[in-house]
């Protein structure tokens, strides 16, 4: 056979059986909703390619989703687990929590562990799978969903997220509202589209209040505190430093704050600041952050739904589903003087 046994997929199984994907996905993880006569035909396409299947015990073991963050040293990392675990605990499945860490070593550990003990499904979250592993979990019929996926749409996968640009928008325009027109922006990893998303929202209100974009008031960040402290003492070093700052997500504005304050500036009166995210933190911050609430349980119930539903061969609701975000305000942004 020219082809190899190891490399055939469930795509190619299911193309020759002349049956759906989920079809094939469901013999392959031993569900019971299909007829003897496809089973069978099935199964023989399996043995003739020499399908390797995961390692399980067919009715002895219970659902699991796996989870896969890129790190996990981040209160929203808290906020996705929480809703996932919710919503999967309500399915009788368990939840494997990973981090990958971006590193190639440790992405292919995690995928030899997902063979070993047989997940049902996998929700990805701002990470990068290498091509490589996709595959395989195509090649081993795992469901994947993706949370704020991390590079182009095409994925070939649901993915789920939040409304960036128009959370990006409406903080800018709350601040212009305030009479700021020099409004710094501390953006996150260019890498991400929600990344993207928040910074072309900035932009977006900028120009149609009529307001020249000013690259030099956009310093880069990785949405950690310690960058918003830097990218907040790098705006504040300008000839004409900005009256506001826009912080791309909830713990550079709390980096930024922090940088403000040890140069004796007082937050509002000297300078506004508006993060992203609102972590339950924030509200106890001092002062009290105004942020772009980012619904981030509720993304991780979406996508456990939609996960648990594909690993029972349905079909999602939609393959890209936006949640919206919503302006907080609170205490840290005030009129311009």
């Amino acid at each position: 056979m020219s082809r190899s046994r190891s490399k055939v997929t469930i795509t190619e199984i299911a193309r020759q059986a002349g049956v759906s994907v989920p079809t094939v996905s469901r013999v392959v993880n031993g569900r019971s909703d299909v007829s003897e006569e496809t089973r069978a035909r099935i199964e023989d396409l399996l043995r003739e390619h020499g399908y390797e299947r995961r390692a399980t015990a067919p009715g002895s073991r219970a659902a699991l989703v796996d989870l896969v963050f890129n790190d996990l040293d981040s209160p929203w990392a808290v906020e996705i687990i929480r809703g996932v675990e919710e919503v999967a605990h309500a399915a009788g499945a368990g939840t494997v929590v990973s981090a990958i860490h971006g590193a190639s070593g440790s992405a292919r550990q995690w995928m030899k562990n997902l063979r070993a003990r047989a997940s049902d499904g996998v929700i990805l979250v701002t990470s990068v799978l290498e091509p490589m592993l996709h595959d395989e979990l195509r090649r081993l019929g795992v469901p994947l969903v993706v949370i704020d996926p991390a590079g182009s749409p095409a994925l070939d996968a649901p993915t789920v997220g939040a409304t960036n640009w128009a959370g990006g928008m409406a903080a800018t325009e709350h601040l212009l509202s305030l009479g700021h027109r020099r409004i710094g922006f501390i953006a996150g990893p260019p890498r991400l589209l929600c990344s993207r998303a928040r910074l072309d929202g900035y932009r977006a209100a900028l120009e149609s209040a009529g307001v020249p974009v000013d690259d030099a008031l956009i310093v880069p960040g990785d949405f950690y505190h310690a960058s918003g402290f830097a990218g907040a003492g790098e705006l504040l070093g300008l000839a004409e430093p900005p009256t506001a700052l826009f912080a791309a997500s909830d713990q550079m504005a709390l980096g930024a704050i922090e940088a403000l304050r040890r140069r004796g500036l007082r937050v509002p009166e000297d300078l506004s600041v508006v993060g992203f995210d609102d972590l339950p933190e924030v509200s106890w911050s001092a002062p009290p952050l105004t942020t772009v609430r980012q619904p981030l349980s509720d993304m991780g119930k979406l996508a456990a739904r939609t996960v648990l539903r594909l690993a029972l061969g349905e079909e999602p609701a939609s393959p890209r589903i936006e949640l919206a975000t919503e302006l907080v305000v609170r205490a840290s942004t005030a009129p311009r003087v």
